[in-house]
């Protein structure tokens, strides 16, 4: 059996760690792999990656590709209460419903109610989300609103 003791690495598996600026019979004397000059020879910062040799950046010249996207983002299908007033009264209003009368495109995106329009028929809505607006006119109308089981009220 073989101790701790005698392991060595495998032939070829450790290498010598590159001295620079050691002399001219290191190979990595003199001008240490940098050439001979110019920015990349100098010490400090270095030229930054989107850097194009002095030609105006490709950021710069697409001004309409800058800012960011969040990929934490929800989108919503978004619903006025105003459109609301195509239901019976004292019906029970969720995402289906919302379908089936065409007022949401897919079902695949959470619903958010909001409060544009006037509501005069008491109603039970159930939605993802709420502006405090359409919660309002929702119970000023002498309805419910529920909010989705998953889904944070405000």
């Amino acid at each position: 059996m073989v101790g701790q003791h005698e392991l060595v690495p495998p032939s070829g598996s450790k290498h010598r760690k590159k001295r620079i600026g050691r002399g001219l019979g290191s190979g990595h004397g003199r001008y240490s792999g940098r050439g001979i000059k110019g920015q990349k020879a100098r010490s400090g910062a270095g030229i930054h990656p989107y850097f194009e040799g002095g030609q105006t950046p490709l950021v710069k010249r697409l001004p309409h590709k800058r800012g960011f996207s969040n990929i934490f983002r929800i989108e919503y299908s978004i619903v006025n209460v105003g459109r609301l007033n195509t239901f019976k009264p004292s019906s029970v209003v969720d995402q289906e419903e919302l379908l089936r009368a065409g007022l949401i495109k897919s079902s695949k995106k959470p619903v958010k109610i909001l409060g544009a329009g006037k509501l005069g028929i008491p109603l039970i809505v159930k939605a993802d989300k709420f502006s405090a607006t359409a919660r309002r006119k929702i119970e000023t109308a002498e309805g419910r609103v529920e909010v989705r089981s998953g889904a944070e009220a405000g």
